[in-house]
């Protein structure tokens, strides 16, 4: 049979009007094919063992081969003309529908693709190939598991090729059936507007071309069911786009996988016209963003927080869970969410502006407000703790600038005033902050969890509502009164009401005198050693227990601390925050000081350390130093300067550990055998000995926190300040103690 088809080529070649005989060629092809119906009578034949398949083959070949013989570029031959003024491709939709014989359906979609990807002649603006290529779409993508998956995805693939080289097409393409009627019922062309540079006179047969393919085809028509005409959709109703959507729905992971690459390749077009059509005119948004408000709503009710961190390494191209991680109910629905979300991320990055900023708003919209939000204020504390670790692992994926700004927003608002001390919450995030100081410590630790992820993001208007806001114009800072003249003046706790006789008679007062004057440098900021060895000697002695224990040095603190800063600073350069703080004017009155809702819980949480669950003091000191690494000087000043001048009524950082310190030598005094009890816990949280359950447990656990967190305080003081630099600038970690 091939062997007959090259005769026939070189027969064409040598003859004195080649385009006759490959007419007569594919003619007589097209005929073969449309006798199959006519005289066939087997209807258990699958089509691929007819010699329909070979036929569809040769009929593309001779296309091809016609174009490559074509004197002049972008003209069409007689063979295409052929194909389209008798509507071949219509008729192979049709036959493909009814799927006679079995399998006919592959065939179809094989031959669309071939001769849409292979024949160079702009072949999308004709309405005989615009109408059926509609029609294939619409046969296709709608029910999952589909025989045809496979070359579904691969004729939505020569179409999004075909949409990339010319962004005009879109529009065509996403028409659908509203054109298809308007062009029908105007009687034009059968040629859509660029028609004019292809084809001509399509509707007058070529002068040459034999009209039995077309007789046959016409007996053809009455053996075939048919056609119902479906009602036009509205605007939103696209066929390319719902057939993509459901490719992606796909359980074979390569056609899911292929059906994602090629919408992503739809909404990245460069053109601002098809990019607003696709966002006004089509359902490529809410399509997108529906499938994940119904990924997210068949999660199970409830999932532990533990095992939606597990699932921490799951993105779109790898839409599972490592297989060696434990299983859970419902991990592959929560795979299945986080990978399409990852998805939505990522298009949004990728896209189109008009497209990228649409599409985040639809998801903020539909699935943080609609679904989200009110699961999150919800009285149902399994409901607070599943969405808040939900919304947490949402955010540790997120990396697209236009999604991460919707997701501010929906948080924090879009109002950067501070908050009065009385204000009841007017956004999410109030109603979140106060979620960290919960009843219930597992609420308390998602949601300190959620805040930690967010202060990692990179958006200014995160630290600025959170902590800034709050600190501009240092109001914390004493006005009007000299600058005290040593160190002793700062602390004077015996002046202080909360530290009693009782507790300076416990020997606190020896352990904890306070050193030299600190050592300033020449701008007038407290030298880094005196601020590292204020939070190094803040726990006193008794109180320690890391000098015992290999590898729990303030150094290794350092070399995680020094990282931490490079990534931080890194992050917010872009926000040209000032390199030094703001002079004070001593003739500006005092103003009432509130360090806002934020740092008020967790300076709350961390004076009550002594008395919390470790994993909840784990998590405070962990947002904490997260805050501390921030390079502003107004963020350095509160949170990790212990010599600042406070104004009356003001705490800072400094001032509630100091506070803790004196609560933990008054409670030291009734825990018998205080040493050796701190020091099998500390051992115990090592895992150096088993584990067993201790009188004051949890305030031992409390100590070696508070321990732990003097040290990383001292670690990143001394990386946003090293000794031998610079304000601001940083060094190399240093080999071992200051």
């Amino acid at each position: 049979m091939l062997s007959r088809l090259g005769a026939l080529l070189q027969e064409a070649m040598g003859a004195r009007e080649p385009g006759i005989d490959l007419l007569e060629a594919f003619v007589e092809h097209w005929k073969g094919i449309t006798n199959y119906y006519i005289e066939s009578t087997d209807e258990n034949t699958p089509a691929k063992k007819t010699d329909i398949p070979w036929r569809l083959k040769q009929m593309l070949d001779i296309l091809v081969y016609e174009e490559k013989q074509q004197a002049a570029a972008g003209e069409a031959g007689p063979c295409l003309e052929y194909l389209l003024q008798h509507k071949i491709l219509e008729t192979l939709c049709t036959l493909g529908k009814a799927e006679y014989p079995h399998g006919m359906r592959q065939q179809v979609l094989q031959f669309f693709s071939k001769v849409l990807a292979q024949v160079q002649h702009p072949l999308l603006h004709y309405l005989s190939v615009h109408r059926p290529v509609q029609k294939l779409l619409r046969l296709g993508g709608t029910v999952p598991g589909s025989l045809t998956e496979k070359e579904e995805v691969q004729f939505t693939t020569v179409l999004c090729s075909k949409i990339q080289q010319d962004p005009a097409l879109l529009t065509y393409i996403l028409e659908g059936r509203k054109t298809v009627g308007r062009k029908e019922a105007s009687r034009e062309a059968t040629a859509l507007p660029r028609e004019a540079a292809g084809v001509k006179n399509e509707e007058q047969p070529h002068s040459k071309a034999p009209d039995r393919g077309a007789r046959g085809a016409q007996a053809l028509s009455t053996q075939l069911p048919a056609e119902t005409e479906e009602p036009d959709g509205g605007p939103g109703e696209s066929t390319l786009i719902t057939s993509l959507i459901g490719l992606c729905k796909s359980k074979r992971g390569r056609v899911a996988l292929k059906a994602q690459e090629n919408l992503l390749l739809l909404v990245s077009v460069a053109s601002q016209a098809a990019a607003t059509y696709l966002v006004q005119s089509s359902p490529c948004c809410p399509a997108i963003v529906e499938h994940l408000c119904q990924l997210y709503q068949s999660l199970p009710s409830f999932l532990d927080p533990a095992d939606i961190a597990t699932s921490e390494g799951i993105s779109w191209r790898l839409p599972s869970a490592p297989s060696d991680e434990a299983s859970f109910p419902g991990k592959e629905t929560l795979a299945a969410f986080l990978g399409w979300f990852d998805y939505c991320d990522h298009l949004i990055t990728e896209a189109h502006t008009v497209v990228s900023e649409a599409l985040a708003k639809s998801v903020a919209e539909k699935l943080f407000v609609e679904i989200l939000q009110p699961q999150l204020l919800h009285v149902s504390e399994q409901s607070i703790l599943t969405s808040t670790a939900l919304l947490t692992a949402m955010l540790r994926q997120l990396r697209s600038p236009a999604l991460l700004r919707e997701a501010v927003a929906f948080l924090l608002g879009t109002d950067q005033q501070p908050a009065a001390p009385e204000d009841s919450p007017h956004t999410l995030g109030g109603h979140l902050v106060r979620h960290c100081d919960h009843l219930s410590d597992e609420i308390s630790i998602a949601t300190l969890r959620l805040f930690e992820e967010l202060l990692q993001k990179p958006h200014e208007q995160i630290i600025h509502s959170l902590i800034l806001c709050y600190l501009e114009g240092r109001p914390y800072v004493a006005r009007g009164s000299p600058e005290p003249e040593s160190y002793e003046d700062t602390l004077d706790l015996e002046e202080d009401p909360y530290f009693t006789d009782g507790f300076l008679d416990s020997g606190f007062q020896s352990s904890m005198k306070p050193p030299p004057a600190p050592v300033t440098n020449p701008d007038g900021k407290t030298a880094v050693t005196e601020i590292v060895n204020s939070f190094l000697c803040l726990v006193p002695e008794e109180a320690k227990t890391s000098a015992f224990l290999e590898e729990t040095g303030y150094d290794t603190y350092v070399h995680d601390a020094y990282g931490l800063f490079q990534e931080c600073s890194s992050r917010v350069a872009p926000w040209g925050w000032p390199p030094a703080l703001p002079p004070l004017d001593p003739h500006e009155p005092e103003r009432p000081f509130f360090e806002g809702h934020f740092l008020r819980m967790l300076f709350d949480r961390i004076s009550r350390i002594l008395e919390q669950p470790y994993s909840l003091n784990l998590q405070v000191t962990s947002v904490l130093s997260r805050l501390a690494l921030f390079p502003h000087p107004l963020i350095h000043e509160y949170l990790l300067d212990p010599y600042i001048n406070l104004a009356p009524g003001c705490r800072s950082l400094f001032s509630v550990l100091v506070r803790v310190i004196g609560d933990l030598m008054q409670r030291i005094q009734r825990v018998p055998q205080f040493p050796g009890k701190l020091l099998l816990v500390r051992r115990q949280l090592m895992g150096q000995v088993p584990g067993e359950q201790l009188d004051h447990q949890t305030l031992l656990q409390g100590v070696v926190v508070l321990e732990e967190f003097c040290k990383e305080l001292a670690a990143i003081a001394f990386v946003k300040f090293p000794p031998h630099g610079p304000h601001l600038r940083l060094s190399e970690p240093p080999e071992g103690h200051v």
